[in-house]
C-alpha cells in the first residue's frame, strides 16, 4: 500500500488521544449552524483544558511520510512577528494581519494568466502544548513548513497551470481547538467563524482592491481552508455580489457542502457537470468501510453533497480507475512529486454525500476522528490530473460565456 502524504500525520496522534478521552459526536445529533457556539466559547473551553488531557507524543512524522524538502526559504518564512500588531500576544487579543505587507502572503504571483485562484490552506498548526495560542501566529514555523511542503506542493499547485495563484497566511485554528469544536457541536466551523474567517476576509478585501484588477477568479481550499470557504461563500460573497459575479468556480474540497446550506443561501449553486461556472465543486473521499459503518467523519456533515471528480456526476454512476488521468504521488527516493497510478476509482454515495474509492492507498490513521477508512489525505492527490483538467474546462466555459 502507498503511504499517505498528508499535512496531518502528527496531528492524528494528538487527535486520537483527544477523541479517546472526550468521545465523538453522534452523527445524528449535529446542530444547525445557528446553534453552534461562537469560536470564543470554544476557545475559552479549549484553553482551560488540563495539561493531563493532552498526549505526550511530539515527534515529527517519519521521513517516509513526508517529502524531503529543504527548510522554508527566506521569501516563504511569513511575516516578522514585529510587523503584525501584538501578534505575540495571541490572535484573540491582536488585530488582523496587514495584507498590504507581502510577508503576510505565502504567494503573490507574477500575473501571467487571465484568471486567478485564491487558495485557503488546511490545518497545519497543532496548538497542542499548554500556553500555546489557540490560533496560529503568522510566523509559526509548523504552519509555514506545512504550507510550503504539503499544501502548495500537493494541493494548490494544481491551479497553477491555468491561474495566478494567491495564498495568504492566516491565523488558523489549532487542531486541538477544531477537535474540541467538532466534539461539542459536530462542526469544526464553530472554531473558525471569528479569527480565521476575519483574516481570510481581510485578505480577500485587500486582494480584490489591490491585486485582482477585475479578473475572473477561483476560490479554493482544503479541510479547514474549505470550511472557511463555505463561510466566505455564504456571507462574504452575499455582501459582495460584484466580486461573486466573477467567480469561475469554488473548489471546496475536503469539507462538506450541504443541501440545507444551499437552500438557505439561494445565491449559491452546486455544480451539476464538468463545465458549469459560478458553482461550488466539492467532495470528501472515503473507503467502503466508512460508508458501511456510517462512521463519524469530522470533514463531513449530514445532508452533504459531492460531485464525482472523474465523471462529474452527482448520482452513483461508477467511474472506473481507467477514467483517472493520474494521481500525484511522491517519489520515495527523491521526495519530488510525480504522476502515478493509485487505482483511484470514484463513486458518489448520495445518501452520505461522499465519494467512495478503492484506491491502493493507506487510509487516514485517526479512526476516531475520520472513521476507519477515510481518504481525506487523497482528496486532491488521488484525482490531481482530473482536477487540473477540470479547472481548464471551467475557465474555458466561463470565458466563452463572457464573450
Amino acid at each position: 500500500m502507498k503511504k499517505p502524504i498528508v499535512a496531518f500525520t502528527l496531528i492524528f496522534i494528538i487527535a486520537f488521544s483527544l477523541m479517546a478521552c472526550n468521545g465523538v459526536p453522534d452523527a445524528n445529533e449535529v446542530p444547525d449552524a445557528s446553534e453552534m457556539p461562537r469560536e470564543s466559547e470554544v476557545a475559552e473551553e479549549s484553553k482551560a483544558t488540563e495539561e493531563s488531557e493532552m498526549p505526550e507524543e511530539g515527534k515529527a512524522p517519519e521521513e517516509s511520510e513526508m517529502p524531503e524538502e529543504s527548510k522554508v526559504p527566506e521569501e516563504s518564512k511569513g511575516p516578522d512577528a514585529n510587523k503584525v500588531s501584538n501578534m505575540s500576544e495571541g490572535p484573540l487579543e491582536s488585530g488582523a494581519p496587514d495584507y498590504s505587507q507581502p510577508s503576510c502572503w505565502y504567494k503573490i504571483p507574477e500575473i501571467t494568466k487571465d484568471v486567478d485562484t485564491f487558495f485557503v490552506y488546511p490545518t497545519e498548526y497543532l496548538g497542542a502544548n499548554e500556553g500555546d495560542p489557540v490560533y496560529a501566529p503568522l510566523d509559526n514555523p509548523e504552519m509555514l513548513e506545512g504550507v510550503k511542503n504539503i499544501d502548495h506542493k500537493y494541493m494548490a499547485s494544481v491551479y497553477e497551470d491555468s491561474t495566478n495563484l494567491f495564498m495568504p497566511y492566516y491565523r488558523q485554528a489549532g487542531f486541538r481547538l477544531e477537535a474540541d469544536a467538532w466534539r461539542k457541536t459536530g462542526d469544526i466551523r464553530a472554531a473558525l467563524s471569528g479569527t480565521p474567517y476575519d483574516d481570510i476576509t481581510a485578505a480577500l478585501d485587500y486582494y480584490f482592491e489591490n491585486y485582482n484588477e477585475g479578473r475572473p477568479f477561483i476560490l479554493a481550499g482544503h479541510s479547514q481552508g474549505s470550511a472557511i470557504c463555505t463561510l466566505v461563500l455564504q456571507n462574504y460573497f452575499k455582501d459582495h455580489p460584484d466580486y461573486y459575479d466573477r467567480m469561475v468556480a469554488a473548489y471546496v474540497i475536503g469539507f462538506s457542502v450541504t443541501k440545507d446550506e444551499l437552500e438557505a443561501n439561494p445565491h449559491l449553486k452546486f455544480a451539476t457537470g464538468e463545465s458549469d461556472t459560478g458553482v461550488i465543486v466539492s467532495w470528501n473521499v472515503e473507503g467502503p468501510k466508512n460508508v458501511e459503518e456510517n462512521a463519524p467523519n469530522a470533514a463531513t456533515l449530514p445532508n452533504a453533497i459531492s460531485i464525482n471528480p472523474l465523471n462529474w456526476k452527482l448520482d452513483d454512476t461508477y467511474a472506473a480507475a481507467s477514467e483517472n488521468l493520474g494521481s500525484l504521488v511522491a517519489n520515495e527516493k527523491t521526495g519530488e512529486t510525480e504522476i502515478g497510478d493509485l487505482g483511484a476509482d470514484a463513486q458518489v454515495v448520495p445518501d452520505r454525500g461522499v465519494v467512495v474509492t478503492n484506491a491502493n492507498y493507506d487510509p487516514m490513521e485517526m479512526t476516531e476522528l475520520f472513521g476507519p477508512q477515510s481518504f481525506h489525505n487523497g482528496d486532491y492527490t488521488f484525482y490531481y490530473n482530473n482536477i487540473r483538467d477540470n479547472i481548464a474546462k471551467r475557465i474555458a466555459a466561463y470565458q466563452s460565456s463572457a464573450k
